[in-house]
Order: C-alpha cells, then sequence, then structure tokens
C-alpha cells in the first residue's frame, strides 16, 4: 500500500454535498485508493459499493428515476461506484443522487476514461462535483530520502510508476506485467466507446508517439507515414489523451513572427508505457534516447507534484525559430518560470530571448535538483 497524496484532500471534502470523482488510466489505484479511504470511515458507516463492470450493478443504476434509486440507497451513508463511465447515462444519475440527497449522504465515482466520465458528467455536475486526477505512483509516494530516489532513478525511468509494476521485485517481471499493460486493456475504452475501425492504426501511432516525445509534433507528417488523414491523427490524440494514455503541452508565444506557437509535444504518463510500446529496455549507458526520457520524465513528475501539492500554473514549452528555447514553462501568479531539463550537472545559460519576460525565471534542473521540483 503506497500512501496517495491525494487522499486528505477526498476526505476534507466528505459531505460537502458534491460528488467525488476520481478519474485515471487503469490500474492507477483508483479503487485501492477509495476502498482505503472508507476502511477508515466510522464503524457504523453504511458504505454500498456498484462496480459498473458488473451487469447487475449496472442494472440498478438503469432505471431512470430517484424513486428507484432511492429502494437501493436510502440506508446507505457512502455510495462508492467504480468504473462509472460504464454507464453512459452515468451523469444524471449522480445529479438525482446528489441533487436529492444533499450532504446526508457522501457519493465517490471513478473512471478510467475522461471521455466516458467527465465528458458525460459536465453538464449535470456543474457546480455539484470535485474532481480529482490520479496519476500513476510520484516520487512522493514511493521515496522517503533522496538517497533512495537517486538510488531507483534509473529503473523508474525505465520502467515507469505503475503501483503493480513498482510493487515487483524482479526487471523481468515489471516488463512481464507491462506488456500486459501496454496492450489494448490500456486503451480499452477507447476501442469499446469510441468508433475505432482499425486498432492497428492507433497501436501505430502509438509508436511514432513513443519515439517523438520531447520533439514537437506535425500531425500532418504522422498521417503521411501511417497512410491516414489529418483529421484521424487528430481524432486519435484526443482520445488517447482522454484515455490518460498521452498528454500534450502547447507552445508559450507572445510573438508569432519569432517564437513557435501553434506546434505541441506529446508525452507519457508513464514512461514504462513508453517503452513497452517501442520494446526498448536497454540501460541508460547503451540509449540514444536519455535526453528525451529524462524531459519527459521530470514534466511528468513536476505535474504530479503540481497538482498534489496544489500549486495551480498553466504549463507550456517555448521555442523561437533560431532555436532558442525552453523545455518547460510555468506561468502563476503573474510571473513566468522557465526550466531546462539536463542529465549532467550543467548549469547553462538564460537564452537572449527568454530575458525579454521581465520578471521571469531560469532554472536549469538536472540530478541535484530535484528535491523541491519534483520530490
Amino acid at each position: 500500500m503506497f500512501n496517495r497524496k491525494i487522499m486528505p484532500y477526498i476526505q476534507e471534502d466528505f459531505f460537502k454535498g458534491k460528488v467525488l470523482l476520481v478519474v485515471g488510466s487503469r490500474q492507477v489505484g483508483k479503487t485501492t485508493l477509495i476502498k482505503e479511504l472508507l476502511s477508515k470511515v466510522h464503524s457504523d458507516k453504511k458504505i454500498r459499493t456498484l462496480n459498473l463492470d458488473n451487469n447487475v450493478d449496472k442494472d440498478l443504476l438503469s432505471q431512470g428515476s430517484f424513486e428507484s434509486l432511492n429502494r437501493v440507497f436510502a440506508n446507505d451513508d457512502f455510495i462508492f461506484i467504480d468504473e462509472a463511465q460504464r454507464l453512459f447515462s452515468i451523469g444524471i444519475v449522480l445529479k438525482l443522487l446528489v441533487d436529492n440527497y444533499g450532504k446526508t449522504k457522501q457519493i465517490i465515482a471513478t473512471g478510467s476514461s475522461s471521455m466516458n466520465l467527465l465528458d458525460n458528467t459536465s453538464e449535470p455536475l456543474t457546480g455539484r462535483k470535485f474532481t480529482y486526477h490520479l496519476y500513476p505512483l510520484s516520487l512522493q509516494e514511493i521515496y522517503s530520502d533522496d538517497h533512495e530516489l537517486k538510488k531507483n532513478l534509473e529503473s523508474n525511468i525505465l520502467y515507469g510508476f505503475y503501483p503493480e509494476v513498482v510493487s515487483q521485485k524482479s526487471d523481468e517481471d515489471k516488463v512481464r506485467l507491462l506488456r500486459e499493460l501496454s496492450t489494448s486493456y490500456l486503451y480499452k475504452d477507447i476501442l469499446e466507446f469510441q468508433d475505432i475501425r482499425n486498432p492497428e492504426v492507433l497501436a501505430k501511432l502509438l509508436q511514432l508517439l513513443a519515439l517523438q516525445i520531447g520533439s514537437e509534433v506535425s500531425y500532418s507528417k504522422l498521417a503521411s507515414k501511417i497512410g491516414i488523414d489529418y483529421k484521424t491523427v487528430e481524432r486519435y490524440i484526443d482520445l488517447l489523451e482522454k484515455s490518460f494514455v498521452i498528454f500534450r503541452l502547447s507552445a508559450y508565444s507572445t510573438n508569432k513572427r519569432r517564437e513557435v506557437s501553434k506546434n505541441k509535444k506529446v508525452y507519457f504518463y508513464d514512461l514504462g508505457i513508453r517503452n513497452t510500446i517501442i520494446d526498448n529496455f536497454n540501460l541508460p549507458s547503451l540509449r540514444t534516447d536519455m535526453g528525451a526520457l529524462w524531459e519527459n520524465f521530470l514534466v511528468v513528475e513536476r505535474l504530479k507534484y503540481r497538482s498534489y501539492n496544489k500549486i495551480y500554473a498553466k504549463q507550456y514549452f517555448w521555442r523561437t525559430y533560431d532555436d532558442s528555447e525552453v523545455d518547460l514553462v510555468e506561468e502563476h501568479g503573474g510571473k513566468l518560470y522557465g526550466y531546462e531539463f539536463k542529465l549532467t550537472k550543467s548549469s547553462g545559460k538564460t537564452p537572449l530571448s527568454w530575458e525579454k519576460y521581465e520578471g521571469s525565471e531560469y532554472v536549469v534542473i538536472n540530478r541535484e535538483k530535484l528535491p523541491g521540483f519534483v520530490f
């Protein structure tokens, strides 16, 4: 059992008259997290758990009226609906429950795909929900000191942060489990709920994206390599993002003549999945992509760090047409923070074009700078 950082935040929001939605990719530990939370509630509280992978449980929520729902939940204090994206009308169901029960019962729902949970609840649950994103494990959730982190850093970059993967003792078991995770199970929701006529195309796109982490992505070039149209590539990337497999970073720009403004970079939420897709678990000393892995690692770990430490910021990358660049830009508190990622102890020089942003900061992040940045 790992100490998940968002657990106290969820607990603090009990009985405030809101539906609590916990979203994230499959196998990141959403169900385990909620069951652990519910195990801590007072013994006189009655808990009802439904898993919508089970058709019997799904039928209990499909009757369409509060009266029928109340016959199921009238005596419960906590209502936990797991795999909530499996019910298309889940937004209406949750609205009926929270509108009628208010603060007297706590409703919690989890889902592995925002396209089938957040999208379907956005309108019915306006003003009625709190949403939490559970990522693969963060450095803060695994390590208690800097020494342990640095000792296992290369392994984490190779095999990623899925809880069950981290728990494996041997590298062989880690790879075996990752291969199971990175099959169609990883994007099961896309194949089940979207009109994907050719799953092989999705697999090819994932491979190409995996080879381009840290680089700006051209949808038209991807389409040409795969043999599909631009719009299909754009749609598939959007679906992969909504299934928490990848995420995109936009360019920061205030000068469209000098700075790249339209391009995007694509990163993987978990590097173990990325390395499995290209079937490369070579040691860092034998790799040609360590710079890109380091960049992806720091971008996603910083994302987790900000989320779990309530640092609210917009994130970008920055590049000029003469190839001055900053790997990660954060905008918060009316200020810009630029971060350049280096594997070595190089201090790096601030790009001259970046200095025009008055009051901005520029920091090079290497192995020695991880504490306070991602840990």
